[in-house]
């Protein structure tokens, strides 16, 4: 810290603006170099952090198309006939290319149980005066309910409705005027999937549709168009049936799932493609994503830019452009990337379509070779993933890059502190030094002020004005 004086009062100099002056001329020229320098490194921190950003991002994408179950994808096309649809269907990867007409000869359905006329002429009707349990079962699945004495009609519908074991069963109550009958909804479908309701009472046969007697019906029945059934659909005239609407692997690695029934005979039309525009959507991000590097390290390398001469960024930039060029095998007719309708420009930057062929042409006529040629083990994705790796790792180029420019700038701050710490010390020399001159300049003033009183004191002494 700076003394705090008032250097000159003894002599009348003024000697702060001498010491403030020496001190400006010591100390203003390294601050502007320290500053100057912080400059130079924040925007040097800046550009190599932004082609680190615009390398991660081509990263991302070379990883897309490095893996080859992006290019293994297929696509279904479905389609509909003027009334409605009548499939959606699902893709995996191993599906084979391929068409196909579907026809929905009839949806699957669950069983409803209706309850004979004149069991019950109201809800509030007791169903049972000792209470008893009723179990449900369809389709492999079941639960049961218990009823307390004295329950009705409507408290079992319910018990049905809120039990927490319920597999998909649903309870009604329809009053026809005369009687109220418990109508029942299973949502189990396929053929023998049927509801069935038994008791442990014979008192409950009227709401069962098995009597206690396990031989007898009760008094829910099940009408022959209302039992459970299979969905049943036709592939090229070949029929297959399901218990739900959902078939898996009807047509291999496929999932067909019936939504409504063809009228008329109508049929929708399938078609199993590959996936082209997602990877011709994943080729030309890869071409944006890599224009956007070499233009980023041009602009952080332009003349006047913090990274002009820069010779890691030229060898970087040259390292990208002869990836380019890198020869693949087993790509069928394709040897590089610009065999599959890719160009480069004297810029540096990569073109859609280039003079040989169009990249729409090459995935029509060679889907799988332009997959080859990015997913092989030499293959473009593959090698410029292992080239971006070295940069982007927690040990690669970049951070390296970054770790050594914050060093410089943590030494930076440390030297600005080892030189304030300096020019402190340097006032405070200055100070004592002037201080002494002050002191001597008193002095010498006091004796001359003295000796003018004796001169004046003297007879005959006249002081020239």
């Amino acid at each position: 810290m700076a003394l705090i004086t008032s250097a000159g009062v003894g002599s009348g100099l003024d000697l702060e603006s001498i010491i403030s002056a020496t001190v400006d001329a010591e100390n203003l020229p390294k601050l502007s170099k320290f500053t100057k320098k912080e400059q130079e490194l924040s925007v040097s921190l800046s550009s190599v952090g932004a082609i680190k950003s615009s390398l991660s991002s081509l990263d991302s994408i070379m990883e897309k198309l490095a893996d080859i179950d992006n290019f293994n994808k297929r696509t279904a096309s479905v389609t509909q006939p003027a009334s409605g649809n009548l499939i959606s269907v699902s893709t995996t990867s191993k599906s084979t290319t391929a068409s196909f007409d579907v026809e929905v000869m009839q949806l699957a359905q669950g069983s409803r149980a209706v309850m004979d006329d004149n069991l019950f002429t109201d809800p509030t009707d007791v169903v049972t005066a000792s209470g008893g349990n009723l179990t449900f079962t369809a389709g492999g699945k079941n639960f049961s309910i218990n009823l307390a004495a004295g329950a009705t009609l409507e408290e079992l519908r319910v018990a049905i409705n809120d039990s927490d074991d319920n597999f998909g069963v649903t309870a009604n109550i329809i009053n026809d005027g005369t009687s109220s009958k418990l109508v029942l909804t299973s949502d189990e479908t396929g053929a023998g999937n049927d509801l069935v309701i038994t008791n442990d009472t014979a008192e409950l046969d009227n709401v069962s549709t098995l009597a206690n007697d396990g031989i007898s019906q009760g008094g829910l029945k099940i009408a022959a168009e209302d039992m459970a059934d299979d969905a049943i659909i036709e592939v090229d005239g070949i029929s297959i049936s399901s218990e739900t609407n959902k078939f898996t692997n009807a047509i291999q690695d496929l999932t067909i799932t019936a939504l409504k029934e063809s009228e008329n005979n109508e049929t929708a039309g399938l078609v199993v493609d590959v996936d082209k525009s997602t990877v011709e959507g994943n080729i030309n991000e890869f071409i944006e994503k890599f224009n956007n590097v070499i233009d980023t390290i041009d602009y952080h390398t332009q003349i006047g830019a913090a990274l002009n001469g820069d010779s890691a960024m030229r060898s970087l930039k040259s390292q990208l452009v002869n990836t380019l060029s890198s020869m693949v095998t087993g790509a069928g007719n394709f040897e590089t990337l610009y065999d599959v309708g890719i160009g480069l420009s004297k810029e540096g930057n990569l073109e859609k379509d280039s003079l040989v062929r169009s990249l729409n042409d090459a995935l029509t006529d060679s889907y799988d070779d332009v997959g080859t040629i990015f997913t092989a083990p030499d293959g473009i994705a593959t090698v410029f993933s292992g080239l971006l790796d070295n940069y982007l790792e927690s040990d690669g180029a970049m951070k390296f890059r970054e770790d050594s420019l914050n060093a410089e700038l943590k030494q930076l701050e440390n030297d600005r502190s080892n030189h304030a710490y300096r020019m402190e010390q340097f006032e405070i020399r200055l100070r004592k030094q002037y201080s002494s001159l002050d002191v001597l300049i008193a002095q010498m003033k006091s004796s001359g002020d003295f000796l003018s009183g004796q001169l004046a004191s003297l007879p005959g002494f006249t002081r020239e004005k």
